[in-house]
């Protein structure tokens, strides 16, 4: 345990970072699994939505230094390619 008054502070500070990153990783899984199911079904209207949104919320996350910045972009055009794919068959 920290003796010193800011490393106290600096593990109260992670903590709450850490929560608040946990819930914008979990929001992104479950969009995430959503447009999965959305493709799987072949409803490409859904997918197409979910796909805007998730596209949206890597990229807020990657300006909040959640994700990095070339990850999201990396992650976001694989779902891209997969949407692109699924909607070509």
């Amino acid at each position: 345990m920290a003796n010193i008054k800011s490393a106290k502070k600096r593990i109260s500070v992670i903590e709450t970072k850490t929560a608040q990153n946990r819930r914008i990783k979990d929001r992104i899984k479950s969009i995430s699994k959503d447009f999965d199911e959305a493709l799987a079904k072949g409803d490409m209207q859904v997918a197409s939505e979910k796909l805007t949104l998730l596209e949206k919320k890597y990229m807020r996350a990657a300006s909040k230094n959640v994700f990095h910045k070339k990850n999201a972009s990396r992650k976001v055009s694989k779902l891209r390619q997969r949407f692109n794919k699924a909607q070509a068959n």
